[in-house]
């Protein structure tokens, strides 16, 4: 019942126009062999503590949906969906992150704001081989998007976020 509930939060918040699906986003960066299995996680409240601090920011949620991306039943990756809001509406992010923490790529999964308002591929790029020693702030590390700062801070929020999400819950 209750990942029923969970299933039904999540597939709600992502009322954003689809752009990509995660199973395209990761099997594009991965190739077509690997295996991809979902999984939601509802963090305890010690780790949502943990997950708030790494991340600077408030949490709005304790639910996540993580993909595990498997090559020869091996992990090599995962996937972390977030959700972040741009300027006046949300947009989903698929961070991929392999098993050392570094990211491979960001994709935008959906995004309900003007088309002007989203990142290109190449800006996305930036956030390949960060860490979460990266501070991920725009202006500083991270350039901005002219005209469209917000959604710049919700990247990098969705990129952060993802990061303590593999830090707290998925990192061995």
């Amino acid at each position: 019942m209750r990942y029923f509930l969970l299933s039904l939060f999540l597939l709600g918040s992502l009322h954003a126009k689809l752009l990509i699906t995660p199973f395209e986003a990761i099997h594009l960066a991965y190739g077509d062999k690997v295996i991809v299995t979902k999984k939601n996680i509802l963090l305890k409240s010690k780790q949502a503590k943990a997950l708030s601090k790494i991340a600077h920011q408030k949490l709005k949620t304790r639910i996540y949906r993580i993909f595990k991306i498997q090559e020869d039943k091996t992990i090599i990756a995962y996937g972390v969906l977030t959700m972040n809001k741009m300027r006046t509406k949300d947009a989903a992010l698929l961070t991929m992150i392999n098993l050392e923490g570094v990211i491979k790529s960001v994709a935008t999964i959906a995004f309900n704001e003007p088309p002007e308002f989203a990142p290109n591929k190449k800006w996305e790029s930036l956030f390949e081989k960060k860490t979460k020693n990266d501070t991920l702030r725009i202006g500083k590390d991270l350039p901005t998007i002219t005209g469209a700062t917000l959604s710049a801070r919700g990247y990098a929020n969705g990129v952060r976020l993802a990061l303590g999400i593999y830090e707290v819950v998925l990192k061995k």
